[in-house]
């Protein structure tokens, strides 16, 4: 299994580095839109679905409800300070915020908690909208950050969020291997450890220290940036306990089965889901 992670990952990892960097804007809004109907199709699990019609039509309103933010709110053309949607777009970016919260809520009740949302499919289905609705939002936000100035001064930001939480994942998951004895939501997801989490944070950080001495910050940047990078760090790992919530209750171990020793596309990207529209929002305040 892990020979099998490591090999989708090294297949994955410049494949999407490629994306950032290097796709044109409209390219990678779609590119963005399919992954989010790849995610709908593997939410519509969590409501039980299992018939592919009801399953498409599922990833087609999600579909929809991307298609019709982006036709409203035209982030790929300039940065959306220029086009003047600014308080549009961080007003659902605090949607996204806020439902995030509430999940973290629910996660930290669970199984309590699911007696208010786990009969009801509608409920679900907007507690997947509210996650992957957003994130396609907020990555549109980082990868057109200055874009008509500098046009990969987006992608290093957003690339930075991908290393935040890829090294927060891989100090998790070898720190909780080696010394994980403390679980930290054993209802929720069994594996999961404080030592891992722990071991998390500090892989994270320490990348912050790289990246910000070689950027030369100043002691008040890295005080802003390490705070950021706990903030983000526990948020990865509410995303990641927060679908392990959902996957437990429809009683499934992966969200799908595309990416080989992965899991589906949910698997891969449930952290970004929930860290994507708070680190906008952090930058958006704090840049």
């Amino acid at each position: 299994m892990l020979k099998q992670r490591i090999i989708t990952a090294l297949i994955l990892a410049p494949a999407a580095i490629s994306a950032i960097f290097y796709l044109p804007i409209t390219y990678f809004a779609t590119l963005l839109m399919v992954i989010i109907a790849i995610g709908a199709w593997e939410w519509a699990r969590f409501m039980g679905i299992t018939n592919t019609l009801q399953r498409l039509a599922y990833a087609a309103v999600t579909t929809m409800l991307v298609a019709l933010l982006w036709f409203l709110l035209p982030v790929d053309d300039s940065w959306f300070l220029v086009s003047g949607v600014q308080h549009e777009i961080t007003s659902i970016l605090w949607l996204g915020v806020m439902w995030w919260l509430f999940a973290a809520v629910l996660m930290l009740s669970y199984p309590k908690s699911n007696v208010f949302w786990a009969k009801n499919n509608f409920i679900i289905a907007v507690f997947g909208w509210l996650t992957l609705v957003p994130t396609w939002l907020a990555f549109m936000v980082l990868r057109t950050n200055n874009y008509m100035i500098d046009e990969f001064q987006g992608a290093q930001l957003l690339m930075y969020l991908f290393m935040l939480v890829w090294s927060a994942d891989v100090g998790a998951y070898f720190v909780g291997k080696s010394f994980g004895k403390h679980k930290l939501m054993p209802n929720v997801s069994p594996g999961k450890t404080i030592e891992g989490f722990l071991g998390g944070v500090i892989c994270a950080a320490i990348l912050t220290v790289v990246v910000g001495l070689s950027l030369e910050w100043t002691s008040e940047r890295y005080i802003t940036a390490l705070l950021v990078t706990l903030l983000i760090t526990t948020i990865s790992v509410l995303g990641d306990l927060t679908e392990s919530m959902f996957k437990r209750q429809a009683g499934v171990k992966d969200s799908g089965t595309i990416l080989p020793g992965h899991g589906g596309i949910l698997d891969r990207i449930d952290s970004l889901t929930a860290t994507a529209p708070v680190f906008a929002l952090c930058y958006l305040l704090l840049a």
